[in-house]
């Protein structure tokens, strides 16, 4: 068996898994995205929670497969849970996946995620290159949220913060780069509309925690999670007429990805 029929193999599965046991994804995310992300992990088969109620987080992590924490509403409210709700999935032995989006683009944005990443255990880390590049101690170049750096200049920055951190690592971008201390990848494929689109790097995020639901390994299900993100980019785009029915097409593409579509599109350097 090749390297690439193994890999696509191991997507398939989990991508089963998912589907099959329907894993409850718990999110604090922003309200730019809240709906994008949560249609995006039922169309690839997972059950969204979408709450930043410190309240409440304990209960959710009683029955929760994974954890996702989005920084990109840094309203005190919602950074007010993230705590809670991390303390609450360590004690469950609940994955919790971190997105610190704009790292680099303001002090709160840049010590909010490196105070809760000292005091918590992250199972994946995903990011741009700019936010990925900031945690590892490099000042990247940001626009708004948005990385002026490319996801290679960043890969020698990420395998760093792996190593520091004991997990994984995902810089998003054009070539999406996967590392942990020992391991490290480069997925290709996708489409050049993708950035155009408001939430789908965390939607990225998102699609990690539904494979962190099912995978304890954190890199296998952070490269599963960007080799899904990739075909199903691609398949969207041989339908879409720009960003908007790109989208559209998106959620279709999560929904019915199979086989076929794993093993003719995954595009991944080991």
């Amino acid at each position: 068996m090749t390297a690439a029929h193994s890999l696509a193999e191991s997507v398939l599965r989990d991508l089963t898994a998912i589907r099959a046991k329907n894993p409850v994804v718990t999110s604090i995310t922003n309200y730019v995205v809240t709906n994008t992300t949560a249609n995006a992990l039922l169309a690839i088969g997972a059950s969204p929670i979408m709450s930043h109620a410190a309240e409440e987080m304990a209960e959710l992590m009683v029955f929760s497969g994974a954890l996702v924490i989005n920084l990109g509403t840094v309203a005190p409210e919602y950074i007010a849970a993230m705590d809670p709700a991390w303390a609450a999935a360590d004690k469950a032995g609940v994955p919790v996946i971190l997105d610190p989006v704009g790292a680099g683009a303001s002090k709160l944005r840049t010590e909010t995620p490196l105070a809760l990443l000292a005091r918590h255990k992250a199972f994946i880390v995903r990011g741009n290159a700019s936010e990925i590049m900031t945690l590892a101690g490099q000042s990247g170049e940001t626009k708004g949220v948005d990385s002026t750096a490319k996801s290679d200049d960043a890969a020698g920055f990420a395998q760093t913060l792996a190593k520091r951190l004991e997990c994984a690592v995902v810089v998003s971008g054009e070539a999406d780069q996967v590392c942990t201390g020992q391991a490290s990848a480069r997925v290709l494929g996708g489409s050049a509309l993708m950035p155009r689109v408001t939430g789908l790097g965390c939607t990225a995020t998102a699609i990690c925690g539904a494979f962190a639901a099912v995978n304890k390994n954190p890199f296998e299900a952070a490269l599963h999670a960007c080799a899904a993100m990739k075909v199903a980019g691609e398949m969207a785009a041989e339908k879409a007429s720009g960003p908007g029915t790109l989208q559209l097409y998106f959620y279709d593409a999560l929904y019915a990805m199979g086989e076929e579509d794993i093993r003719q599109r995954l595009k991944v350097e080991l």
